[in-house]
């Protein structure tokens, strides 16, 4: 259970720091950070963001993993077959990470009109920003959540935990840039290039790790095969 809640945070990390998810993150709290001179309200404005986006994460994830587990039905077919079926689905996920399979993905898309209404408003403004924001899927930040998060979920039967450690996990580097910005936006530069670096490296060790985890799980559930044998035999 320890080590699925620190995979869970981890998914929140990297789907924070994922190219789309944190260009809008930062566009999103410099917008903040212009409106207001002084340091406090531009880290409660942030810290609102954060909440926000942290909610719309945990509330839709929630939603679906206790959807799924009340269905008696489907939640006795997951209970059975839930470890066949989560290999091939770490096996795709691996492959969106590594972008050895790339599609265009629809999405919600926050305009001027939203960024000015949510802008006018007042600590509420910044949290229907990070709502609507958060529910921008892009196809890595998808990946992560609805082919690793909610997988993940399902199998320990966590439609609150694993979402919110998940949630923290994504507000954490938005955290940082959040008193990068409040500092001066001069170091924001240096933070995001450094970031992009991380996340590159971060992402595709991830989808690898994916990749041998699903491919060990179809070798174990599907065809039997035990490779901690190799071992003690």
């Amino acid at each position: 259970m320890l080590f699925a809640l620190f995979t869970a945070a981890w998914l929140g990390i990297l789907t924070s720091i994922s190219p789309c998810p944190l260009a809008t993150n930062v566009a999103a709290i410099s917008f903040i950070g212009k409106r207001l001179s002084s340091t406090r309200h531009v880290l409660l404005s942030s810290a609102s963001y954060i909440i926000g986006r942290t909610l719309a994460y945990l509330i839709v994830a929630a939603i679906v993993v206790a959807g799924v587990l009340s269905i008696p039905g489907v939640s006795q077919f997951l209970q059975k077959y839930m470890n066949r079926l989560l290999g091939p689905v770490l096996i795709l996920a691996g492959a969106f990470l590594l972008e050895w399979i790339r599609f265009a993905m629809p999405g919600l898309h926050a305009g001027s009109g939203l960024q000015a209404k949510a802008g006018r408003g007042g600590w509420w403004g910044p949290l229907l920003l990070g709502i609507v924001f958060a529910l921008t899927f892009c196809p890595v930040s998808a990946a992560l959540f609805f082919g690793s998060l909610i997988p993940l979920s399902i199998e320990h039967g966590s439609p609150i935990l694993m979402p919110a450690v998940y949630g923290i996990g994504t507000a954490l580097p938005v955290a940082v840039f959040a008193v990068f910005i409040a500092l001066g936006a001069q170091r924001v530069g240096k933070a995001f290039d450094r970031l992009m670096q991380f996340e590159k490296w971060a992402r595709r060790v991830t989808g690898m790790v994916f990749l041998l985890a699903g491919l060990y799980l179809i070798l174990s559930h599907w065809f039997g095969w035990d490779a901690f044998s190799l071992f003690y035999e």
